[in-house]
Order: C-alpha cells, then sequence, then structure tokens
C-alpha cells in the first residue's frame, strides 16, 4: 500500500539580504516542518508569476528549514513554495507562496 503524501510545509517567509546593484542580494527562506513525521526533505520552488509557473531550486532535497536562494537578479519579483518529501518521493502539495522583491 502507497504511503499518503506528507502534510505541506507551513508558514513559509521569504526575507530579502544583502545590498543593492548589481547581484549583491539572495533571499533567505524559512518554514515551519511538516507535521508528518516521516518526512525525509523538501524542496524549494521559484516563479516569477505568482500562483504558477514554480520551478524547483535545490539540487539534492534541503533537510533543514531554510534555504538560500542567491540566483535573484535585481528589480525582480520572486515568488517562492516549499514541499515536503517523503521517503518513497512522494511530495506535498505546496506550502503557502512567500514573495520577495529584489531592489
Amino acid at each position: 500500500m502507497a504511503l499518503p503524501p506528507p502534510v505541506a510545509p507551513t508558514n513559509l517567509a521569504a526575507v530579502v539580504q544583502g545590498g543593492g546593484p548589481p547581484s549583491a542580494n539572495a533571499v533567505t527562506l524559512s518554514w515551519f516542518a511538516s507535521l508528518t513525521s516521516s518526512v525525509v526533505g523538501y524542496n524549494v520552488y521559484r516563479s516569477v508569476v505568482s500562483g504558477s509557473g514554480f520551478v524547483r531550486l535545490n539540487p539534492s532535497l534541503v533537510t533543514v528549514l531554510t534555504f538560500t536562494d542567491t540566483t535573484v537578479q535585481s528589480g525582480t519579483t520572486y515568488y517562492y513554495v516549499v514541499t515536503a518529501v517523503g521517503p518513497t518521493g512522494v511530495e506535498s502539495g505546496f506550502s503557502n507562496q512567500a514573495a520577495a522583491v529584489i531592489p
């Protein structure tokens, strides 16, 4: 019998770090853990369109509750979501969306 997908992480927040242009900025993300005890890690997704078009940023599972995106560009608004991943690779739905405006 297949395991159900994990519960999505919650309280995703995005904080813009660093200085001004051209590329001194980064976005630090943090979230609350999934309530599913068997979660093995998290995937972080980003888009420039609110609510759709998300692309995974992390090459391997994130095993802590923070992630820093250092590939942001000035003058762009980014939207982030996070998923929890269970032991069989099944992902949760998206967390809440967090936005970051890069000056």
